[in-house]
């Protein structure tokens, strides 16, 4: 019985002395959290999509106070909750938010089903990534986007959807917080994030394809054949023709629209602009 309660001692005496180490350990090297990091994390989206560059929105919380003690955040941008999003983590850190111009996610495909006829069937996980894997898919353009929503699995703002119609993404531009993950997603590199624009005024090529002129026709009738209309017609040398495709600089464009009228395939594509009116 004595070996029973001596063992019992030496055992709580053993806790007891660990305890006492373990605490005095705890206080030694504790690690501060910075209050403000909490209160950053508390006013962005929580959205933890990674358009901000950082691991999701306590990476960039943490990037946003370094920037402060660094005496700076400008270039830190929270995607999806935008400039006003910023204002308040600017207030927070006693800093002043530069505005950053908004951008989107812009579909670069005008390929629809009766536009790109189907020449062969696909039986397997409908995916991109898998239809992608396998060649050109379903029709003859090997760039043109597969339909199958890879873009639409990862949006975490629902701002995308495949038109049942036409077989393509459509992004809803009030929800689209330009995070990229869409254009990560899609293995045929169609969806790009551009400037909003002026009054969310949009010109752009709707089309990646490479193919020369008449082989991307043949495949696509709304195909971009790089017959160079668009670039002779641009006063501000803003469109250039890099391998067989137009593709439009959103920094030069003055959205003139005059690239619009001149293309032979309609591929190039415009957003929120009024609607013209002709006089008959």
């Amino acid at each position: 019985m004595n070996f029973l309660l001596i063992a019992v001692i030496v055992l709580g005496l053993i806790g007891l002395i660990s305890a006492v180490i373990l605490f005095g350990a705890s206080k030694k090297f504790a690690v501060k959290e910075d209050e403000r990091l909490a209160k950053v994390q508390e006013v962005l989206p929580g959205a933890n999509c990674g358009g901000c560059g950082f691991p999701g929105c306590s990476g960039f919380a943490d990037a946003c106070v370094k920037g402060a003690d660094a005496g700076s955040i400008d270039g830190l941008l929270c995607s999806v909750g935008g400039n006003d999003c910023m204002v308040k983590v600017a207030d927070i850190l006693g800093m002043t938010a530069t505005q950053v111009e908004k951008k989107v996610a812009v579909v670069r495909c005008n390929g629809t089903c009766e536009k790109r006829p189907q020449i062969a069937f696909y039986d397997g996980r409908q995916t991109c990534a898998n239809i992608n894997a396998c060649g050109v898919g379903e029709t003859g353009c090997g760039y043109g986007c597969l339909g199958c929503g890879d873009c639409v699995a990862v949006c975490t703002q629902d701002a995308i959807t495949i038109n049942t119609e036409t077989g393509l993404p459509e992004v809803d531009e009030d929800k689209c917080g330009a995070c990229g993950a869409c254009t990560i997603a899609c293995p045929r590199n169609i969806i790009e994030i551009r400037k909003r624009g002026v009054k969310d005024r949009r010109v752009w090529v709707s089309c990646v394809n490479k193919d020369k002129g008449p082989v991307a026709k043949n495949n696509c009738t709304a195909a971009c054949i790089g017959c160079s209309l668009c670039v002779k017609e641009c006063a501000f040398d803003a469109i250039e023709v890099k391998d067989n495709c137009s593709y439009i600089d959103a920094e030069k464009c003055r959205l003139c629209r005059k690239c619009v009228e001149v293309c032979p395939t309609k591929a190039i594509k415009t957003a929120n602009f009024p609607i013209k009116i002709i006089d008959n």
